[in-house]
């Protein structure tokens, strides 16, 4: 798989073996990173959902209460009510877009590629642990 026949020596066997342990700390610790983000996107997608939910019930509420208001202060104020819990719905929408099913899929993605890239880092280092007892 990797041309190891190339390497005549066993300090360039060390030496690689030092480059390859250092990239797979590296992505240890990207992998924890990734881990934790989507966690909490996992986790905030779900408490968006449930947010967003009770600010359409309450708009529905409100535009019930607006058909039956008189006009006056009282409508003013919930009509201003309204436009607040509109404008709090299309924050919501928007920060569900960004911590959804989707960016939760990519960061999922993200993960199981760096889990196969240190599978990878650590059949290399085996293989030039072989190859470099083999010198």
């Amino acid at each position: 798989m990797y041309s190891l026949t190339k390497i005549a020596n066993v300090a360039d066997c060390d030496a690689l073996i030092t480059w390859a342990e250092k990239e797979k700390s590296d992505l240890a610790f990207k992998k924890i990173s990734v881990e934790r983000i989507t966690t909490n996107y996992s986790s905030t997608s779900v408490e968006i959902e449930a947010i967003l939910q009770g600010v359409v019930a309450e708009i529905a509420a409100v535009e019930t209460v607006l058909g039956i208001l008189p006009e006056g202060p009282t409508k003013d104020s919930e009509e201003k009510r309204k436009k607040r819990l509109e404008y709090k719905r299309f924050l919501l929408e928007n920060r569900k877009e960004s911590y959804g099913s989707v960016a939760l899929l990519e960061k999922e993605l993200d993960l199981e590629r760096i889990n196969k890239e240190l599978s990878e880092v650590d059949v290399f280092i085996s293989g030039v642990a072989t190859h470099k007892t083999a010198l």
